[in-house]
Order: structure tokens, then sequence, then C-alpha cells
């Protein structure tokens, strides 16, 4: 621009001014477009290539439920909490392999029923004025036991007993009120606990990296209670700046933070971390190419054909810009479910006829523009490397067969069938394009009628939790990477003794005892292989029973801030900012 009058010299230093102090008080990266100066202030690490500083600003676009380890129950929640709270063990971003936490150590016995854990002796909880002094102190054996106590105790907050309870010698008769004491945890020491189990359970150790099994103090329960929901004390490599419900949650970097990385640098490098809560992809797209966010997870539908081709290419502006491009088959699966005692879709045929009814190709190549795969497989997503997902026979799309199958529930043609509602939570573009091309094909194929309801996310998954709702949206992520995770949620164990009472993992209310008995087999089976094949057999037995509707499994994308380093993608979508840096 070609400056020739004072004015205009004026002026151009007033805008200059105003976007250097902008970027200033926002603290944080630039978006890999050019834009900002926030990368000026990026410090070199002594060793090796990371820099110190900026504040990754990150988008979710459902509101998280709670924050308190406990009550976690949606993807929200886990991706927050990580970066707050920590266990014994944690998982490895990259290949979601098992790693030491706040456990230096591990062993177990011949057998799977005995683990010993031996504790860093350098963990700190975050300073916080539940503590006398408001200085966070030091992590003992007697923390784990008393968070693991919280876990094996009934609560309303409570959402995590049912991984625990029934494995953990002692839990059970502790939860139902018969024991004030767990002789399943056992301290040895200010550093070592003991855990001994029931039976052989495999996976256990995969249990332990959840956000439930997570420390917390006892000083953080007494003084903030129920309100724990928004008031984080963990040990994690951030800790709670600001909490406001819908609108921001920003955390900051713990000084005082154990884990070093591999050149002996202090973790973590980042600043903060700012989640903000837009339900909108475009505006998320948006916000990225205004450098107001650093990557946005999943892209716009409508698009997603201008940001890459098929095959993955960046395209156009954002090739030129420099983001980042990420894509995989991830640990999802998307699925409608029934409820399956309820008056309507207490019937079988009924439910293997819509199951029939909906043309899954169609579904991921024209509404999800290829980000998905089609679901012909189980409730276990094919993005197990150990799990032959093809062996497992499911529903393809054959409209003769489900409309032969509605006649044999009673209803040809859909006679005698009232209007439908469809429960979908509020939020994203997604759910509701999905929702209207289901809602056309059940009504082209089986003269069906449906109605779409939206619902904010934590009413939603209220009422599909108490059996107020008979078909409904939900999507399955996985919390560790077993198959275990997701047929779990068919297990009749979990059922509720009331048909109005909370059921948090089984909402379909399936209950099958030919499956619970192969499941539970496989429960018992500590070899992988032969675990594995005891999930498929048991993933075929309920999918005959079509207690949900498979829609697709989530091939998740990601469109990064071109100068962010260090965030490889996983198929559980499970974040780490510990060692994350931007680079100048």
């Amino acid at each position: 621009m070609t400056i020739n009058s004072p004015f205009k010299q004026l002026l151009f230093c007033c805008i200059t001014l105003f976007i250097a102090l902008s970027f200033a008080c926002g603290g944080g990266a630039d978006s890999g477009t050019g834009k900002g100066k926030a990368q000026d202030r990026l410090r070199k690490a002594d060793k090796g290539n990371a820099y110190y500083g900026g504040i990754i600003r990150v988008n979710e676009d459902e509101h998280f439920r709670s924050l308190y380890p406990l009550n976690i129950s949606e993807v929200v929640g886990h991706r927050i909490v990580n970066q707050v709270y920590e266990g014994l063990l944690k998982l490895d971003q990259k290949d979601l392999t098992l790693q030491p936490c706040l456990a230096e150590s591990w062993e177990a016995n011949e057998d799977a029923t005995i683990y010993t854990f031996n504790l860093r002796k350098d963990a700190r909880f975050h300073d916080n004025a539940c503590f006398p002094d408001g200085k966070g102190r030091a992590v003992t054996a007697q923390d784990f036991a008393y968070s693991f106590k919280k876990l094996c105790t009934p609560a309303g907050d409570n959402k995590g007993f049912s991984f625990v309870v029934d494995r953990i010698k002692g839990a059970r008769a502790h939860y139902d009120g018969k024991s004030t004491d767990i002789p399943g945890i056992s301290v040895i020491g200010d550093h070592t606990l003991r855990i001994e189990l029931n039976e052989p359970f495999g996976i256990f150790p995969y249990i332990l990296a959840m956000p439930f099994c997570a420390v917390f103090p006892k000083e953080a329960i007494e003084k903030y209670g129920v309100d724990m929901r928004a008031n984080m004390v963990g040990t994690g490599p951030f800790k709670q700046k600001t909490v406001k419900d819908g609108k921001v949650v920003a955390l900051s970097r713990n000084d005082q933070y154990w884990a070093k990385d591999k050149d002996g640098n202090s973790l973590p490098y980042l600043d903060g971390v700012r989640v903000s809560f837009i339900k909108d992809q475009m505006s998320s797209l948006l916000e990225l190419k205004q450098g107001n966010l650093d990557f946005i997870y999943r892209l716009p539908l409508q698009a997603a054909d201008e940001i890459t081709d098929r095959d993955g290419n960046l395209l156009g502006e954002y090739k030129e810009a420099g983001y980042q491009y990420q894509d995989l088959i991830s640990m999802t699966i998307q699925y409608y479910g029934f409820l399956n005692n309820g008056k309507l879709f207490n019937n079988k045929k009924l439910r293997q006829a819509f199951c029939y009814a909906v043309d899954r190709d169609r579904l991921v190549d024209l509404v999800l523009k290829g980000s998905g795969v089609p679901g012909h497989f189980g409730m276990v997503p094919p993005a197990f490397a150990n799990y032959e997902h093809k062996k497992v026979e499911g529903y393809k799309f054959d409209p003769d067969k489900a409309r032969k199958l509605l006649a044999e529930a009673g209803h040809p043609e859909g006679k005698g069938l009232d209007e439908i509602t469809l429960q979908i939570n509020s939020g994203g573009t997604r759910n509701e394009q999905v929702a209207e091309a289901v809602q056309k094909m059940l009504n082209e194929n089986l003269n069906v009628k449906v109605r779409i309801q939206k619902m904010p996310w934590p009413q939603h998954t209220e009422s599909l939790e108490t059996g107020k709702v008979d078909f409904w949206r939900l999507g399955w992520v996985a919390d560790y990477p077993d198959p275990e995770n997701f047929l779990n949620y068919l297990w009749s164990k979990h059922l509720p003794a009331g048909p109005k009472d909370p059921a948090y993992i089984n909402a379909l209310r399936f209950n099958n005892a030919e499956f619970d008995k192969t499941f539970e087999q496989a429960l018992r089976t500590v070899d992988e292989a032969e675990r594995n094949a005891l999930y498929l057999k048991a993933d075929q037995i309920a999918l005959e029973e079509a207690p949900f509707l498979p829609l697709f499994y989530d091939k998740d994308e990601r469109l990064l801030n071109g100068k962010l380093r260090n965030f490889p993608q996983n198929p559980m979508e499970y974040r780490l900012f510990t060692d994350v840096y931007f680079v100048p």
C-alpha cells in the first residue's frame, strides 16, 4: 500500500497498533495463515527442537456434561479432563499403547488378578483453595485408595462404577452397602498400591487409563462437593483457570508438572488450552481460517469437497495456507438406538425392518461426502487391527426384505404405526442431515412417518438413559482400545432394577442370555486372539437381534494449524496436549 498523506500515515499506524494489541491480548499461536504476531513470543527449548509458549485453541460442538472424573459420560468431558487429571496409567497418543503415568511401573501376577503399582514420588496436586495454604501437596497411594473407594460408592454423579465394581475384590459388597472396606484395594506404604480382582480380566489396565480412575484429593471433595462438576483439582500438565458453562474452558500451564521430554525439558510446552463451544461446523472452519482456532475436528460437510479431494489432498486456499490434514477410520460407531423393552420396539422384526430399510452406502457417499464407513458390520468398528470385523454379517440395504419383515411385524406398508419420534441431540449440522436422510429412507421404503426432535445434549442423554424415548441418535466412542468397550454396551448386567431407572451403559435395555454367556467367557480370557474370537461371536449374536440400527463408523478428519507440532491422530481421538508445541 502506498502512503501519500499525513492522515493516511496516522491511520495506518493506528490500524497496525490495533492489530498488534489484539493478538497480544489473545495470547495464542496464529492459525498458519500468516496472521498474527503471537508466534514471535515463542521461546526455544534449551535442548531439542521444541518451543515454549502459545495457547492452543480448541472447539467442541457440544457442551460438557461434567468435569468431575467419576461423572464423565461423553467425549467432550473426556477430552478436557485428560489435560487436568491423571491416573495410574495413560495411553500413548500415537498408537494407544499403555504407558506409565502416576505409576512409574506396574506388574501383574500370572493369571492377571493381582496388579501392583509403584507410584511416582514427584507428582503433586495443583495449587487450589481446597488446601489449607492454597498449595498443592504430594500424591500418595492413599489418594488413589480414596478415589477408587469413591468410584465404588453409589452416588448420582458416579457414572463409572460399572467398569470396576464387579471386578475389584470386595467392591460390589461395598457398593451395595454390605461392607465399609474394599479388600481388593491395598495401600502398601505411601507409594505402592495393590489391586486384586475377583477373576482374570486381561484388559483391566486399559480401564485404569480412563478418567473414572483418575486421582483427586479428598480436600477437593470436602470443599466443592457436587460442584466438583466445574472445579477441577488434578495433577496433570494443565490446571483450571476459567470454566464458564457453554462459553469457554480455559486451562493454564502447570509449572510444577512432573514430566520432562526426552531431552530433559520440562513439560508442557504450551502456556495453556482454551476450549470454545461453537455448535456450527462452518463457523468453526471460519474461526480456524481467521486464526481464532488451531484445529478443527471433522470437516463441515458442505465445505468438505472444497477442502480436500477424496484422496485426502488439500485443495485451493487450504493447500496454499499450509494447513495440515489428518484422517483415519476411528473407533466410533454412529447408530440409532431402539428401546428394546418399550411398547414399540420390543418387536424384533420391526427393528430388523428398520435396519434393512436404510441405504448406508448412499448415506456415507452423498450425505457424509465419504467421511465414514458404511455400518455393514457389528457394534465393533473396523478400526481394531486384530479384530476380523468382516466375519460379522451385518445389515445390507434390502427394501424388499425390510417390507416383508414390517408386514410380519404386524404393520404391512406401515399400517397401524403412528408417527415415530427420532430424538437427536442439537449441535452440529451432521446429525440433522443424517437424520433427514434416514427419515426419508424409512418413509420411502417402509411408508413409516418419522418426526425429528432435537434436544440439548444433557437432556437428550438423560431421557434415553431413563427410558423416556423409543428411538434416538447416539454415537459410541472407545474409552479404551479394546472391542470389549463396545460390546459391554449390550451386556444385560448393566440393566437397572426398574424400567425407568437410569441405564448409563445399556441404554438400549438389551437382554440376551446367549450374548451374555459368550461375552462373559471372553472377559475371562487372557489370550487376545481367543478373546477376539469370542468377541466376534458375541457381536454376531447381538446383531441378529437388531437391538440398534447401525449407521456408519466415523472417518475422523482434522484440519490443523500449519505450525502445530507433535499432535498425532489416533482412532479414539484421544488427546493429550502435554508435549504439543508451535513453531515460529
